[in-house]
């Protein structure tokens, strides 16, 4: 099984508008960072995580024509508003893309997206619109997705729900404040774990990077990668500053997992 880290950037990216900080401002191509979203083969298939407003240019540069499904962790911004570049993949494919995700965040695109799934809405003569079909899946159970045996696992994240997902050895948990003892247990035995850290200093609706060094540490896994990343940590500083086991990720990060 393959990882790509598509995007690892927080909601505002790095360079951030208006900025002119070291990070920002760096010409270390590990320090410009899209909006997260990644890409699991799965040797079965192809399971996109999230649609981030840059997912054109992210499956350019990633290379991939092909997506069998999509796992949505949350409804916001950062993570839904590149879903009509799912059209590429719909015409390409000459089907109907599954959208898997909270019952909350289903409900959201739904509505925030109505000319896709209102069926009343046709494409004039000469256009198109995304195929996508919305499936509800619940935390704590097991679902075969693309080919693969896919757990969703439900956390807090503000007044948000957000999902993070174990596929095979693979833990993938991005925008969370805790990860709570049961979900722990879910993600123990795992090989990688990618997991949000937004900053060094504590954040009401993200894990800091101490905050996920702990939770890294607890979970156990062999390689721990931190993702949703800000420009208050550049890429070398915070590799260096990190302990064994852990490391930063970067956009177009591609990582081996056992199935």
């Amino acid at each position: 099984m393959r990882l790509t880290l598509l995007g690892t950037g927080t909601s505002m990216g790095i360079p951030q508008i208006g900025c002119s900080c070291a990070v920002c401002r760096s010409d270390d191509p590990h320090d410009r960072r899209t909006r997260s979203g990644a890409v699991v083969d799965t040797g079965n298939g192809r399971i996109l995580i999230d649609t981030p407003p840059e997912l054109r240019l992210q499956l350019l540069a990633a290379g991939v024509d092909r997506i069998d499904a999509v796992l949505y962790t949350h409804l916001h911004a950062d993570h839904v508003h590149g879903i009509d570049d799912l059209r590429s993949f719909s015409q390409l494919q000459r089907t109907t893309l599954p959208l898997h995700g909270p019952d909350e965040t289903l409900r959201h695109i739904d509505s925030a997206f109505r000319y896709i799934f209102d069926t009343g809405v046709i494409p004039v003569e000469g256009t198109s619109k995304p195929q996508l079909a919305l499936h509800s899946i619940q935390p704590g159970t097991t679902h075969e997705i693309a080919g693969a045996a896919v757990t969703p696992m439900a956390f807090s994240h503000g007044t948000a729900t957000v999902f993070g997902y174990r596929i095979g050895a693979l833990g993938y948990v991005t925008d969370v404040k805790r990860v709570e003892e049961a979900e722990r247990a879910m993600l123990r035995g795992v090989e990688v774990l990618v997991l949000s850290a937004l900053w060094w200093r504590p954040h009401p609706t993200h894990l800091s990077i101490d905050e996920a060094i702990e939770t890294a540490r607890d979970i156990g896994a062999a390689r721990t990668i931190l993702t949703h990343l800000t420009h208050e940590t550049g890429h070398r500083e915070l590799a260096r500053r990190l302990p064994a086991g852990i490391e930063p990720g970067h956009d177009g990060m591609t990582v081996e997992v056992s199935a």
